[in-house]
């Protein structure tokens, strides 16, 4: 499981037209699924993803969580990030999960991020064509991959 992860001022997300979900101070997290990820992959990157200290302390440090500042997620699936750009000039997307196990553990991974405490959790829609609109708050922009960060068993 992939997430690219922005600190954000705020951002938001529309689909025709109309904004389905938005946030102000927090993380947008753009998620991908791989083929063998699992609920066990969606639960460590939910708490990795609320737990990170990347918001900056009294002494201008980033020294503080997503949970620690009471900030809000703005979660957006995002295929794309299991691009496989080896060989020609058109990305394969045959590392991504199929779409009903994606969606699974997209829903999965938001439900875990509220169960572990943030308290604004919002969305995109999947499979849809979205309009994602942020601030990027540094920049702050960091990739967790399950598949380097998790410990193995």
């Amino acid at each position: 499981m992939r997430a690219l992860i922005q600190r954000v001022k705020y951002a938001s997300v529309t689909v025709e037209g109309e904004k389905i979900g938005s946030i102000n101070k927090g993380l947008l997290v753009l998620l991908g699924v791989g083929p063998q990820d699992t609920e066990e992959q969606a639960d460590f990157l939910a708490e990795k993803c609320a737990n990170l200290r990347i918001f900056v302390d009294e002494n201008d440090k980033m020294n503080l969580s997503l949970l620690d500042i009471g900030g809000q997620m703005l979660v957006v699936s995002q295929f794309t990030l299991y691009a496989d750009c080896k060989k020609g000039r058109r990305p394969s997307f045959i590392r991504a999960a199929a779409p009903d196990q994606a969606n699974r553990l997209y829903e999965y991974f938001q439900q875990k991020v509220k169960d572990i405490g943030v308290e604004t959790v919002e969305h995109g829609k999947f499979g849809a064509d979205m309009k994602v609109e942020l601030l990027n708050d540094g920049p702050v922009t960091i990739m967790l991959d399950t598949d380097e960060i998790m410990p193995k068993r």
